[in-house]
């Protein structure tokens, strides 16, 4: 859904973490071991929230490491990602202690959330790095089994996880989060949660849970957050949002009541704005400084799909 080129909000923005150029060759992963002694092997190195770059000449830095360079920072056994052009790639993770050693070396060290929104690496690293960042929060959450509570091991190159007390298999997961654009008329509903940028409004959102659709959860987390009913769902878009290891579930969604009555469990604030204001907040030029999610974020596209005419 993407806006015409004359559109007054001009392009439509890239949208962060996704197209993953990776060709993820599972049928190699029992190969990792060998895959990782070739010379053409290279890692994105991280440290929980942290992402290590190498000083590129301009804004943008490099984000890969030979696999000897990635180790003598990293406390953590390559994960493989996949492969770019036959070459393989892995994500390694070093202690965030290292942080301060790291950048006296001349290495920047930054949180994933920077690195997108700042452009600091190439378009193309954003989805391996993210998978790399929600692999790696999977394997520190899920270090011991959930079925008899023994410590497990890692095995298909960091797709899998067994216990070797009562053989339980373990493979990684990810969050399903709906994530959408409710609308009335010519208004939208945003709102604001107390760990929000000042002036920052949102979509609503919130996982999806056992036994529910994407849409029941849009019609269940909108009334729950803000006390609005909803009719149609329509899907929109998706995207990984690897904090810690979610995805996103972009949809519009058409209010049948008005009426705003705010969990304040959930949200500090939540309002309808029109379309102007809400183009206004994209652009940043709104003129109580009120403003949107930037691009990188799915939010972001849905209120400008909701600002060029799009509905459920």
């Amino acid at each position: 859904m993407l806006a015409s080129s004359s559109s007054p909000l001009g392009p439509w923005p890239a949208l962060g973490y996704v197209g993953n150029p990776l060709d993820r060759a599972a049928q190699r992963r029992g190969e990792a071991d060998a895959l990782a002694r070739r010379s053409d092997a290279q890692a994105y190195l991280l440290g929980g929230e942290l992402v290590a770059l190498k000083a590129g000449k301009g804004e943008v830095h490099g984000p890969l490491f030979s696999l000897p360079e990635a180790q003598d920072w990293g406390g953590s056994e390559p994960l493989f990602l996949g492969l770019e052009d036959g070459a393989p790639r892995f994500g390694l993770f070093f202690p965030v202690e290292n942080r301060e050693r790291m950048e006296a070396a001349g290495l920047i060290v930054t949180d994933l959330r920077s690195v997108a929104v700042g452009g600091l690496v190439e378009a193309r690293h954003l989805g391996p790095i993210a998978c790399a960042k929600a692999l790696g929060a999977w394997h520190q959450r899920h270090r011991f089994c959930s079925n008899c509570g023994a410590p497990t091991r890692v095995v298909e190159a960091g797709w899998r996880r067994d216990c070797p007390s009562c053989g339980g298999q373990h493979f990684p997961r990810t969050d399903p989060v709906a994530i959408m654009l409710t609308y009335s008329g010519d208004k939208c509903l945003l709102g604001r949660q107390p760990r929000f940028a000042p002036n920052m409004w949102s979509c609503l959102a919130g996982f999806v849970e056992p036994g529910e659709t994407f849409e029941e959860a849009v019609r269940r987390e909108t009334f729950e957050e803000a006390g609005i009913t909803t009719g149609k769902v329509a899907y929109h878009s998706a995207q990984p949002w690897p904090f810690p290891m979610s995805l996103m579930i972009g949809c519009l969604a058409e209010a049948t009541s008005t009426d705003i009555v705010i969990d304040p469990l959930e949200l500090e604030a939540a309002r309808w704005f029109d379309r102007a204001e809400a183009a206004a907040m994209l652009t940043r030029t709104h003129p109580d400084g009120l403003f949107a999610p930037p691009p990188v974020a799915i939010a972001h596209h849905l209120i400008r799909a909701f600002v060029e005419g799009a509905t459920a």
